[in-house]
């Protein structure tokens, strides 16, 4: 019997995710519930993906489930709706840093240097580090409390218990200070390690929440190259109507200048038309009728109107954005780091504390019970994660300054730590390799024509009229000749131009355009086109009505230092691949001038095989850093380990890339993997500064040495032991700055 599977698949937004940890509840939570067989975050675009049996749970029960802990879950209508608060919350958190920032300054400064000089320093560091504590740390609190409800520890759970205690054993002694007066013992206070703690941690929580919040802007602008309505002719009378309503069959009117709302095809009218998005190539493709057109691909300046294929969320355009969107929401391994130490961290010093306290309160000492409270209170604030809050924030400050100062943007830690390891380099061509733009790459002038002066100034004039997609690089290439007066202009779908000058027809145009009217190719010229061909150069034939008076060939040209660049990435030990829209001859002959392995290139290939491929090399094992520059190149940088994108590309390259290289200077992709092996280590290191004073601290601050040397280990030792490992992070990521990459 034939087993069918009712299981279904669905992604809903989430709402009050603020960290890494909330997106592991909101799993562990729904996963869970009954008839849940899976349930995935995608923290970066605060979605979940979940497959469940409809029979036996419904999105409402989820939802409730959810709600019980603290979060929500949305309808996919209320995207929008959650975009805006998760603008609005970056917004409060940023207010929040700011506020603590500005009443903890006074607490550090009045606690360090005038604790003793100034009158009633107790209550003014108590006033205004409160409001430090419980206005903008509130969310440490509020997220510990979730987690302990769930028998978890993570980075707030630590900033809780570590401020929450300095602050009440503070407020205690400043209230009643008499309780250790009496027992011959310094009230001490340690508002200023609990205020100054809270304002670095959300500090570090702004910079990661801002690094994130860019992550859904090339969604948006991908969903924006789709126009929200468009011109439909029905019954002979052309409507506007939303973009929802059309229907496949339906006939769509497009103007110059247009975006192709659906995709289809042409069913009358010419034009050329921008299709970078999809293939990555600079240059309009003439389209006539029975062409296909893609939705969000660009008209130039021809009209004409085509038959929809598909409904909207259906087209070539919607599969990129779906496809983005899925392979956008990697967790970042740095980013989890912090938070996996915190949760073998906390319940170890927890358990310490507790049993430190235990056995002072069972000791045969004179004031146990203060010993008890002390050793309690010291283990806790010597536990305090100020350093190790500051430990990859700080560093990924310092990495990206040093990265900004070289033209290079850095988005995220995820990219920090996997570039290192990286040992596959994809290379798109067009704008990365090459320069994005076609050149004149060579011309010869049929034998006997000696003065090619008037001629060119001919030809010139004929392409700055020419909506033809090579016009403007042949314009460009005869710049220096004159322009003269032509009449009877004429564009030639698919084939060229027809105009004439001095009483004489000429032409210019591809191949079938000469043939078409019988004109005679010199076979000098014959020779001369054929190699240029071959070497997948395009080609222009300039004519009067008789023969072929010059051929032009155009090309996409290296970019300088690539091959360079190549050997440099080589030496590294990685492969280097290049990913091409364009045919096989011309893609060999680039990789050929790029020292690039004729083994490693892929050519004629759709943004999906892009991807694709990337997802191929990861399959086997490999890192992969994807550098592209257009659109078409969305899809697989954001399926690569760590993608990259030029700086003259498309806005969209460098929302989905992780890396911006801000020029378009190949060499920047060496230094930034450079830049990431010195920013990794400096990320370990101050890790590994974060904890030592705590390890070595601990057992001391526990009084474990106490009845051999009859010293215990005063709490305000420990608060400058924290602040002094606070200090070496701090200094050790500034080294960065004056690494040179």
């Amino acid at each position: 019997m034939e087993v069918v599977d009712k299981n279904i698949s669905e992604r809903f937004p989430v709402k009050g995710m603020s960290c890494a940890s909330c997106a592991g509840s909101v799993e562990s939570i729904l996963g869970a519930q009954k008839g849940v067989v899976s349930a995935k975050v995608n923290f970066a675009s605060h979605t979940v993906g979940v497959e469940y049996n409809p029979e036996e749970v419904s999105p409402g029960e989820l939802r409730q489930a959810l709600q019980k802990v603290g979060f929500d879950m949305e309808t996919e209508a209320e995207a929008e709706l959650i975009e805006e608060e998760k603008l609005l919350a970056l917004q409060k958190l940023k207010r929040k840093t700011l506020f603590a920032f500005i009443f903890s300054f006074p607490v550090f400064v009045i606690g360090m240097f005038f604790h003793h000089s100034v009158p009633y320093a107790e209550w003014i560091m108590f006033v205004l580090s409160t409001p430090v504590l419980f206005v903008s740390g509130k969310a440490f609190y509020v997220n510990a409390a979730k987690q302990a409800k769930y028998l978890r520890a993570n980075m707030d759970t630590l900033v809780a218990l570590s401020t929450g205690i300095a602050f009440i054993y503070s407020a205690f002694n400043t209230i009643f200070p008499d309780f250790m007066l009496s027992r011959g013992l310094e009230p001490h206070v340690y508002f200023e390690a609990a205020a100054v703690i809270i304002a670095f941690i959300l500090l570090g929580r702004y910079l990661e929440e801002q690094a994130r919040a860019g992550t859904s802007e090339a969604i948006k602008k991908l969903m924006g190259l789709q126009p929200k309505t468009v011109r439909v002719i029905r019954n002979g009378e052309e409507l506007t109507v939303s973009i929802k309503d059309v229907m496949p069959g339906d006939l769509i009117a497009v103007k110059p200048g247009d975006r192709i709302p659906i995709d289809g095809v042409i069913s009358e009218g010419y034009s050329a038309v921008n299709e970078s998005m999809i293939t990555g190539e600079p240059l309009p493709v003439e389209k006539v009728k029975g062409d296909h057109v893609f939705a969000g691909t660009l008209n130039q300046k021809g009209s004409f109107v085509f038959r929809a294929e598909k409904a909207a969320q259906e087209t070539f355009l919607a599969q990129i954005i779906e496809m983005v969107k899925k392979a956008q929401g990697s967790k970042a391994p740095v980013q989890k780091l912090v938070d996996k130490v915190a949760g073998v961290f906390v319940p170890i010093v927890l358990a310490i504390a507790v049993l430190t306290f235990l056995v002072w309160l069972g000791a045969d000492v004179e004031n146990n019970i203060t010993y008890a409270i002390l050793s309690l209170i010291t283990v806790l604030i010597i536990a305090c994660p100020c350093a190790l809050g500051l430990a990859t924030p700080t560093a990924i400050m310092a990495g990206i300054g040093k990265g900004a100062e070289n033209g290079i943007l850095i988005r995220d830690a995820e990219t920090l730590q996997l570039a290192k390891k990286a040992t596959a380099v994809v290379l798109d061509k067009t704008g990365t390799i090459t320069k994005g733009e076609p050149e004149i790459s060579g011309s010869i002038w049929k034998s006997g024509i000696e003065d090619t002066t008037e001629l060119e100034g001919v030809l010139l004039s004929a392409e700055l009229s020419s909506g033809h997609p090579l016009a403007e690089a042949l314009a460009k290439g005869l710049s220096h000749a004159k322009p003269v007066a032509i009449s009877d202009f004429e564009n030639l779908p698919g084939a060229g131009i027809g105009f004439y000058y001095g009483g004489k027809k000429f032409f210019a145009g591809n191949e079938k355009l000469m043939r078409s009217h019988h004109i005679q190719v010199d076979r000098e010229l014959e020779i001369f086109a054929a190699e240029k061909e071959s070497a997948g150069n395009s080609l222009v034939y300039f004519s009067n009505d008789v023969e072929v008076m010059a051929v032009f060939s155009l090309a996409d040209t290296l970019k300088e230092g690539v091959r360079e660049e190549v050997a440099r990435l080589k030496l590294r030990g990685m492969k280097v691949y290049m990913l091409t829209g364009d045919n096989k001859g011309t893609a060999d002959k680039i990789a050929a001038e790029a020292g690039i392995d004729s083994n490693n290139v892929i050519a004629e290939v759709l943004p999906g095989g892009k991807e694709q491929f990337v997802q191929q090399l990861k399959s086997q094992g490999e890192t992969v850093v994807m550098v592209g520059d257009g659109i078409n190149d969305s899809q697989a940088l954001a399926r690569a380990d760590v993608s990259i994108a030029m700086g003259k590309g498309s806005d969209i390259a460098m929302d989905v890339a992780a890396i911006t290289l801000m020029s378009s200077d190949i060499s920047l992709l060496s230094k930034s993997l450079k830049l990431s092996s010195h920013t990794m280590a400096t990320i370990k290191q101050n890790l590994f500064w974060a904890f030592i004073y705590n390890v070595i601290a601990i057992p001391i601050a526990a009084g474990l040495f106490y009845p051999f040397t009859g010293y215990l280990l005063n709490p305000m030792v420990a608060g400058a032991a924290m602040a002094f490992s606070s200090v070496s992070v701090v200094s050790n990521s500034l080294r960065l700055k004056y690494r040179k990459i």
